[in-house]
């Protein structure tokens, strides 16, 4: 499933229209017909609770503003009407002055006898007499927090307590990066009409949006494919067709360990050899044939037997019990003939670390997964990525946002404020794939696409999550899958795992980073 700008989907409307076609009459009247069904399907579950057992007819209130969000919304109201819903069409402002399809509409509701008003005049709903809202005021096409009057309506919508239905998308949610304006629809459910918005998916627009439901409204396949949209959802079914990842993952009968690879993991200090063991514990449950982990050798010893499925090498470390004891030629020398090398959780800092993990990245030949305390050593490297080469054998950056901000010189909020295009432009700078994790974690690709996650959960937020991902996509890695491929795919296991983890519990708040490890 594709996920779209504001200009994407109004580029793709105009070539459906001018380019082959299909009269904007006919677009809006599908359009409007989608939201009308929506509204149907929430009647029908808000029937008990609305009292309208009675028999009388159904009432909704649909909000209108001006431009084809508001025509849109028009149509609704007509359909509902012929379904035998009693319908008030609520303009936001005086709709006389309008041109275009919106106008057209107006006059066909009027010569039908639609029951209409003006927002502030005579006529202004008693909201608690209603059985849900249609909000059809702000389309894609605007920006900035909404005016009055269409601010006021959104606040006394929101209070009313009513369902409400957006269509396309809720008014005050910005249709690109998912910001949330003051005020804001919260809808119970959004019909997004052709396409989903990348708003839609990202939070802080997602919790705003509902539950979202696509639907055509008769744009050709061919529209879509001209604009050459490169952002995807992340799912099952993006997975096969866009990656070539059949999930879940199968194996054949006749195979054996060495069949699905045997990744590194280069993790785990003194006080935090739990990161390292999560890490290699997540490359195990994820399919990797043959698991090492690596640690400074004086700590080796304590930690044998911990994870007995695992291989322990200890690596000499001058006595110190610390990687800054450990050269990275050891490093590099035990990653020979390894399909995949997780480096960072768990690892610790120290004064020149940038350059041993820049020896790493320049002499290991197999594909890297870079987390946690590598991020950091990234970012103060000072150089990177403009003087470091690219890796011909790949690799996979794993930031959280503050780890992301670091990395790029910007700050926290300014990184969720464009998670898409900061994640893509990285990606295509660095020439690796980009894990830029959250809600709504995205995954980005030198070549320019991205895919927005849609699985994971608030108790997957806890210590250790983020390093059971980067073993799942060393463990994807170590089986012969592509960077993008083991990047994408360990998102959404991971998510999926943390979702099955959380609905086994009765709080999901109580969820650690272990339980996502035993459901994946």
């Amino acid at each position: 499933m594709i996920l779209v700008t504001s200009a994407e989907m109004r580029a793709i409307d105009r070539f459906a229209i001018e380019g082959i076609g299909i009269p904007a009459m006919v677009l809006m009247e599908n359009a409007g017909r989608a939201v009308a069904d929506e509204v149907v399907r929430i009647q029908e579950t808000e029937a008990p609770r609305s009292g309208n057992a009675d028999g009388r007819a159904p009432r909704w209130i649909v909000l209108v503003g001006k431009g084809n969000n508001g025509g849109d919304g028009i149509v609704c109201a007509r359909h509902l009407v012929e379904r035998g819903y009693d319908v008030l069409l609520l303009y936001a402002a005086s709709p006389d002055g309008w041109s275009g399809e919106a106008a057209a509409q107006r006059d066909i509701a009027r010569r039908m006898g639609l029951t209409e008003a003006v927002y502030g005049q005579p006529g202004t709903p008693d909201w608690p007499r209603w059985d849900g809202i249609v909000d059809a005021l702000l389309g894609t096409g605007t920006s900035g927090p909404p005016r009055e009057p269409c601010a006021s309506l959104i606040r006394e919508a929101n209070a009313s307590g009513l369902p409400i239905v957006s269509a396309d998308l809720p008014s005050g949610l910005n249709a690109d990066t998912g910001e949330v304006a003051d005020p804001c629809i919260r809808a119970r459910v959004t019909v997004a009409l052709a396409a989903m918005k990348r708003g839609l998916l990202l939070y802080p627009g997602a919790e705003a949006a509902g539950e979202v439901v696509v639907r055509p409204i008769g744009i050709p396949a061919e529209a879509v494919k001209r604009q050459q949209v490169n952002t995807f959802v992340l799912n099952e079914e993006t997975l096969k067709d866009k990656l070539g990842m059949p999930f879940p993952l199968r194996r054949d009968a006749d195979t054996h360990k060495g069949t699905y690879g045997h990744a590194l993991i280069v993790a785990g200090s003194r006080p935090m050899s739990g990161a390292g063991l999560l890490c290699a514990r997540a490359a195990l449950r994820a399919g990797s044939g043959l698991v090492t982990w690596a640690v400074p050798e004086l700590l080796a010893l304590p930690l044998a037997g911990r994870l007995p499925e695992a291989m322990i090498r200890g690596l000499p470390d001058g006595g110190s019990g610390e990687w800054s004891g450990v050269p990275a030629a050891q490093v590099a020398a035990l990653a020979a003939g390894k399909q995949a090398v997780v480096v960072g959780p768990g690892l610790g800092r120290w004064p020149g670390d940038a350059a041993w993990l820049r020896e790493l990245w320049e002499s290991v030949d197999a594909p890297l997964v870079l987390d946690a305390d590598a991020l950091n050593m990234l970012a103060d490297a000072g150089d990177f990525p403009a003087s470091w080469p690219r890796r011909e054998r790949g690799a996979v950056l794993t930031p959280h946002p503050g780890e992301m901000a670091r990395l790029s010189g910007l700050s926290a909020r300014e990184v969720q404020a464009d998670r898409i295009g900061l994640a893509r432009r990285y990606a295509e700078r660095l020439g690796a794939a980009l894990v830029l994790k959250g809600a709504r974690t995205v995954v980005a690709g030198p070549d320019g696409s991205a895919y927005v996650n849609t699985t994971g959960n608030p108790g997957m937020a806890t210590g250790g999550s983020g390093d059971v991902l980067a073993g799942v996509i060393g463990a994807l890695l170590a089986q012969g899958w592509d960077a993008m491929q083991a990047a994408a795919g360990g998102v959404y296991w991971h998510g999926a795992a943390g979702d099955r983890a959380a609905a086994s519990r009765e709080f999901p708040a109580s969820l650690i980073a272990g339980d996502i490890i035993e459901r994946l």
